[in-house]
């Protein structure tokens, strides 16, 4: 089967729009209304006011730059974890370099004695970090469920919560591209991490105070996310796509890089166990939406994934042949 891969370099529109803000602290079915519908529309939206300290957020990003300023000889030593403008194994790049580490306490631990003079402090810092995105990934999950109707709440936020979980937690620096034109005061911008969208279940994303990242639409126009490092964004993945039987959509967006300053982004994605067969549940397939897509495993769903290149569609593969 030839999949569509959609190209980010072409010249789609750029629309300045503001995205969906999601008050965390507001009354509960009305948050869980306003999470739906950004959910259906966009596969994306903000949230603020959602109880994690600014002191777990600030270490968590002086551990992130602490790492990323390190000479390059010393960042290798954490390969596999680490990497550097490849993404995947398929030929894609990016300007771009990362840390990937599996949302354990003991991956945590394992890399934080392999990169670290001081391991103990920074296993401290990712690890309350990474605890407390997945709390906030299951209760937006849970809330999610509230708001589709669907009886067994912890549906969704079982599958990130069980100790087989297969999350992981990527650190993303995009330096600065140098800008070696004689007119210094044109702004550079590539591609930082190319047009994707993301195969779990869900994603929480924060950032520093630098933008580059952007979100699709489906009539293919692009729309700047404005930064804001007090808040957390929220991707619905491939997975919940699934599991909604299509009623929310899995956001395509990618990240730019400029000229003037670097940015870094934290982003926990929320993901169930390799072995987990991934099915909407029976209330969101009824007579007049039938199921989309077949039944599969995550472990299924994850090698199809890293077979394919960083843009192509990979849901088509999975789409139910009885519709």
């Amino acid at each position: 089967m030839v999949l569509a891969a959609r190209n980010p370099m072409k010249s789609e529109g750029i629309l300045p729009r503001e995205v969906p803000v999601v008050d965390f602290s507001g009354e509960r079915a009305e948050v869980a209304k306003v999470i739906v519908k950004a959910c259906e529309e966009y596969g994306f939206f903000k949230v603020i006011n959602h109880g994690i300290s600014k002191e777990v957020i600030a270490k968590s990003e002086e551990a992130g730059f602490g790492f990323f300023g390190k000479p390059m000889v010393e960042k290798k030593v954490a390969v596999p974890a680490y990497g550097c403008k490849n993404i995947g194994v398929n030929g894609d790049m990016g300007e771009v370099e990362y840390l990937l580490l599996s949302a354990t306490t003991d991956s945590i631990a394992h890399i934080s004695k392999t990169i670290s003079t001081d391991p103990l402090n920074l296993r401290k810092s990712l690890s309350a970090y990474t605890e407390a995105v997945k709390e906030l990934a299951c209760e937006i999950l849970e809330v999610m469920a509230e708001g589709l109707g669907v009886p067994d709440t912890w549906v969704f936020s079982r599958l990130i919560r069980d100790g087989e979980s297969d999350s992981v937690l990527r650190l993303n620096h995009y330096p600065p591209i140098i800008n070696r034109d004689k007119d210094k005061s044109s702004q550079i911008t590539k591609v930082g991490f190319g047009e994707h969208s993301d195969p779990q279940i869900l994603t929480i994303l924060r950032s520093n105070d630098v933008g580059g990242l952007q979100i699709s639409l489906p009539d293919g126009v692009w729309i700047p996310v404005t930064p804001d490092p007090s808040a957390f964004y929220v991707n619905v993945g491939d997975v919940l796509q699934v599991m909604t039987n299509g009623r929310f959509v899995s956001v395509r967006h990618r990240a730019m890089t400029n000229s003037y300053k670097c940015r870094m982004s934290v982003a926990y994605f929320g993901a169930p166990p390799l072995h987990q067969t991934i099915v909407a549940p029976s209330v969101m397939v009824t007579p007049q939406r039938p199921s989309l897509f077949r039944p599969f495993t995550w472990a299924e769903y994850k090698k199809a994934t890293y077979s394919l290149r960083l843009g192509d569609t990979r849901l088509q593969l999975f789409r139910n042949c009885k519709r």
